[in-house]
């Protein structure tokens, strides 16, 4: 019978340890602590602290960025459980040279990385230059939905927030109405229900004090959208495991080794109106590497492409990017369905899609456009029922285009038989409306028709197949790898600069490869 030596895992033992021993090359520790010591001007800190002469000696601005980097990397971004990690575990007592900063000090210290994180963001470009990662071949922008330190349950429009108020004022109406009709209640009931009162009266304290202090958003269109109480910059978001409260965490990176150029996170704002501040930043920092490589040739931004998907997409961006000079490669909504490697399956889907929408929902689809009768020399419509319909413009300007646009007479579409396949709803104030595109703009291309052109191209699609490889893996590795799927922090000053160092650990962990 087999006789083996007993598993001692879980005993205790008292070892010398030597520190510096502890961080091994090769390892993350290793190219985070030699980066921090050796590459970082950290000296921007000093104006954060005035205790030369009186006070006590503050923690090193270098142990702490270390301590909560090395956190971040392995998934830990809570102030507590790094704060916990520097008393139990020997990496971080090695990295930080066995200092335990209470949690409060490194929440402080998180808080207040905003006025710091831009410079130290710009170094650590810088080294990866310098160490030949960033290529300037091809850029890919992208998006990552991340869940923000508020609660979904606080989020509404001005109008539905008033609602909940009076809800809530209702509420705490009834315990004191059941308190005066029944005396008799026991101590126990009496208190709970007084606990449940004054949270009910804080709660509305809280929106009260919210809707006097605070404007209401408004979307693209004028409407209001959702505000949230906890964290008014946050927004609801919808992912793939759900709603959730969040940002939207921006990232430009390069091709060669996927390095973070250009990080930035956004509220209740869609990705569109961020690709243009976006890369206005990313010139920026490609100026400041430029000039500290004392490169003043940039003919190579005329040659680097830039791809995004259909998110991205508006005739503004594409316009913006015409005169940005990338090469630009920026997908549409039907871009795949006119891809012949996926007619097959697209059309499948297509079709499968549309049976079970009838299923569902018992109607056939909507009449187009292209169903309607226009005779572009007579100026005349008619719908596919056969009414004329009334000519309502001939030069009405959209998406930088001309139309001309009809409409349908009430009496015609309130008693026409074809009104389910026509219209989503009965008609009340008007009938059908439809424009066709004018002649004119038919001929004149628009920045949206040049780029299905571009994009259609078989170098087009070469190119813009290169982003997928490009810009996913990188949220991948930020939010599945290492952990850093949430945000501890409220306001999008703050918020920005923690997804910040969020893509600097991966940054860093691309300079670790480097090091041996």
């Amino acid at each position: 019978m087999a006789n083996y030596k007993p598993d001692l895992s879980c005993q205790n033992k008292f070892t010398p340890v030597n520190f510096s021993e502890q961080i091994l090359p090769g390892t993350f520790e290793y190219a985070l602590c030699y980066i921090v010591d050796n590459k970082l001007d950290l000296s921007g800190f000093d104006a954060w602290y005035n205790n030369d002469k009186t006070g006590a000696a503050a923690y090193s601005p270098s142990v702490m960025l270390k301590i909560i980097l090395l956190g971040y990397a392995h998934g830990l971004i809570s102030s507590r459980r790094i704060a916990k990690a520097c008393e139990t575990n020997i990496h971080f007592m090695s990295v930080s040279g066995d200092v335990q900063p209470h949690y409060t000090s490194i929440a402080g210290f998180v808080a207040k990385m905003h006025e710091q994180i831009e410079p130290l963001f710009t170094q650590v470009l810088m080294i990866c230059d310098e160490e030949d990662l960033i290529g300037r071949n091809m850029f890919a922008i992208d998006g990552c939905k991340i869940k923000s330190n508020a609660s979904k349950e606080w989020s509404g429009t001005f109008e539905e927030l008033g609602r909940k108020k009076v809800k809530l004022e209702r509420a705490s109406k009834r315990i004191v109405e059941r308190h005066q009709a029944q005396d008799g209640l026991g101590e126990e009931q009496l208190v709970h229900d007084l606990n449940q009162k004054n949270k009910l009266d804080k709660s509305t304290d809280k929106i009260t004090a919210f809707l006097a202090t605070h404007e209401e958003k408004t979307g693209s269109k004028g409407k209001p959208v959702k505000s949230n109480i906890t964290d008014p910059d946050s927004a609801k978001m919808t992912t793939s495991k759900g709603t959730i409260q969040g940002y939207n965490g921006i990232a430009i990176n390069d091709d060669k080794h996927q390095v973070i150029l250009q990080a930035q996170t956004w509220g209740s704002v869609g990705e569109q109106q961020t690709l243009k501040p976006a890369i206005e930043q990313l010139n920026q920092q490609l100026d400041k590497l430029n000039t500290a490589k004392n490169n003043d040739d940039k003919a190579h931004v005329f040659a680097t492409k830039f791809t995004a998907d259909s998110g991205f997409n508006s005739e503004e961006n594409l316009a913006f990017m015409a005169s940005s000079g990338f090469d630009t490669y920026i997908a549409d909504n039907q871009f795949r369905s006119r891809n012949p490697l996926f007619k097959e399956s697209e059309t499948y889907h297509t079709e499968k899609e549309k049976r079970r929408l009838k299923r569902r929902h018992g109607k056939p689809r909507l009449f187009t456009s292209q169903d309607f009768h226009y005779d572009e020399n007579s100026q005349t419509c008619r719908c596919p029922a056969g009414n004329l319909m009334w000519l309502s413009g001939t030069n009405v300007k959209s998406n930088h285009k001309e139309y001309t646009r009809f409409g349908g007479y009430l009496k015609d579409c309130k008693t026409c038989p074809l009104q389910g396949q026509c219209m989503r709803k009965p008609p009340t104030e008007r009938g059908r409306q439809v424009q066709f595109l004018n002649d004119e703009s038919r001929k004149r291309l628009s920045y949206s028709d040049k780029m299905k052109i571009k994009i259609d191209s078989p170098m087009g699609r070469r190119q813009y197949s290169k982003r997928l490889g490009c810009i996913e893996p990188v949220f991948g590795n930020i939010t599945t790898n290492k952990g850093m799927n949430k945000l501890t922090l409220r306001g999008q000053t703050k918020v920005n600069a923690q997804w910040q160092l969020y893509c600097l650990v991966h940054n860093i962990e691309k300079l670790q490869n480097t090091m041996h």
